[in-house]
């Protein structure tokens, strides 16, 4: 990637982070009263920190079909409340125990641990309300699939089944197979949907879906090999929250199967391939074969 290139995603990524701040900022609740704290808990969870990329990927798929602004904002926005709402509950002392999230204090630190589950319940549920809302789209078949989409990849069949392998797994072996599914479920399935939401929305050929879910199966494992890079060599301070975890708790990672050498070559690798399945769409889809790039070299 050369430098002027380099500088184009980086406006672009920053551009959209901004946009979707600007719609969390408007679609999260701002209570009086009661409930207050909850509101000001979802509010510091889910505002002034990130790279937003899961939203940048649903932007930039949006983008493909001539998909307006709104709607592909507010499906990146429902997109980004589920990978907070799972920020939150993963760093809970009952699951990874981080008192670290984006270089200040995890939700449950901020303030207890009943508000930060609290506050990630609500982020989940309001995602759903968000792709439930004519706003996101004039037709019901389309806000009905992606609700589908997303809860499947939120679910036990997604994210949350990851997450229990992943609980479960601490202190024995998983294979290459299983370490594999393992991330395809809890990192993976929400890139798939941010990458394919577009698609929805843009009501896109089998042939344009299909592409985008391919794309997105090789960059979800890049990804997540390149967080596992990160947590081995990375420091905290760069990182925003505590690294070596993985390691420390006896976890089977990329990393620990492949060594780094390896892992790196395989990132890259998955990388390549993830462009790969771009072709279909010409220039249009740059920015998304940028984001591949960008995925294996960020340092953070």
């Amino acid at each position: 990637m050369t430098p002027a290139t380099a500088e184009t995603f980086d406006t672009a990524l920053g551009s959209v982070a901004s946009d979707v701040e600007a719609m969390l900022d408007r679609l999260l609740p701002r209570v009086e009263g009661p409930e207050a704290q909850l509101a000001e808990a979802v509010r510091y969870a889910a505002l002034g920190g990130g790279k937003r990329f899961r939203p940048f990927l649903a932007v930039q798929s949006a983008s493909l079909f001539g998909v307006a602004a709104e709607p592909a904002l507010r499906v990146a926005a429902a997109a980004e409340c589920v990978h907070i709402y799972s920020l939150v509950h993963d760093d809970l002392p009952c699951m990874d125990d981080d008192d670290l999230r984006h270089g200040a204090p995890s939700v449950h630190r901020k303030y207890d641990e009943a508000t930060a589950i609290l506050a990630g319940d609500a982020l989940l549920t309001l995602a759903f309300e968000i792709l439930a809302d004519p706003e996101t789209h004039e037709r019901a078949r389309v806000r009905i699939e992606l609700v589908r989409r997303l809860a499947h990849a939120s679910g036990a069949h997604g994210m949350v089944g990851g997450q229990i392998i992943d609980l479960t797994s601490e202190g024995r072996e998983l294979d290459m197979g299983g370490i594999t599914r393992l991330q395809q479920l809890k990192t993976g399935a929400l890139i798939s949907f941010s990458c394919e939401a577009g698609a929805i929305l843009g009501r896109a050929s089998p042939e344009a879906l299909h592409a985008l879910h391919a794309y997105a199966h090789d960059l979800g494992l890049a990804y997540q090999i390149a967080d596992d890079i990160l947590d081995a060599e990375g420091d905290a301070a760069t990182m925003g929250k505590t690294t070596g975890k993985d390691a420390a708790a006896g976890k089977a990672t990329f990393v620990s199967i492949l060594g780094l050498d390896r892992a790196r070559a395989q990132a890259r690798m998955l990388a390549d391939q993830a462009v790969q399945h771009l072709d279909l769409f010409d220039e249009r889809a740059d920015l998304l074969r940028q984001a591949a790039r960008f995925v294996i070299t960020r340092r953070k």
